[in-house]
């Protein structure tokens, strides 16, 4: 019996050795296959990364050459920037040239108004509390002065080129006399507005500039 056991342990050992030997061919055979498929992977990943540039490089290529061909040189454009810069900024200025003006034919207009249909009705009505030189301060003569400014001004811009147009010495030719009227119509601007309060709080005062309003509409 005891022969028997020692082929029987024997065998056993065998089998150990040789399943030992079995699992180290295999990891032996699997090891190299993981590492190569690491491996392709990494360089199948470069191989992609360096198609893409080359592909995103040749798409540039392309969107860069057809403008290049269509874009025509610089020397056949009919005006360069500057020019285009130069023109914008007459037209501007003429924009605001023109604006300047109109507003100032509408503020003469207004005080035509103020003077034909209010002032000159209450001066006319002789009314001995009211003092219409007092309520109105100097606005004639500013009325004059803005009749002369926009004179100036058609002067300066009527068949007269726009750059041509020097609007600037127009202002320092009556800047002296603009300095002098409104120094004294702002000077007893707040009288003014306080003779207007005290009369609209008198009935027959007030019906005489209620009159006034009327009229200009």
């Amino acid at each position: 019996d005891c022969p028997g056991k020692e082929r029987i342990g024997e065998k056993m050992r065998n089998l150990t050795l040789l399943r030992n030997k079995l699992y180290m061919g295999e990891r032996r055979r699997t090891e190299p296959v993981v590492e190569s498929t690491t491996a392709a992977g990494d360089h199948g990943t470069l191989r992609r990364s360096q198609s893409d540039r080359t592909e995103y490089s040749q798409k540039l290529q392309e969107k860069m050459a057809p403008q290049a061909v269509s874009s025509p040189p610089a020397t056949s454009l009919p005006e360069d920037e500057e020019e285009v810069s130069r023109r914008r900024m007459i037209a501007r200025r003429a924009k605001i040239i023109a604006e300047l003006m109109q507003t100032e034919k509408d503020y003469i207009s207004d005080l035509d108004v103020c003077i034909k249909e209010v002032i000159q009705p209450l001066r006319n009505k002789q009314i001995a509390r009211f003092d219409v030189d007092g309520l109105f301060s100097n606005i004639e003569l500013v009325h004059q002065l803005s009749a002369k400014l926009l004179s100036l001004l058609e002067e300066a811009t009527t068949d007269v080129e726009p750059p041509m147009q020097i609007i600037g010495e127009v202002f320092l030719q009556i800047k002296g006399p603009l300095e002098d009227t409104y120094k004294i119509y702002c000077y007893h601007h707040d009288d003014a507005h306080t003779m207007l309060e005290s009369y609209e709080k008198d009935e027959e005062l007030k019906q005489h500039l209620r009159d006034c309003v009327q009229s200009l509409k």
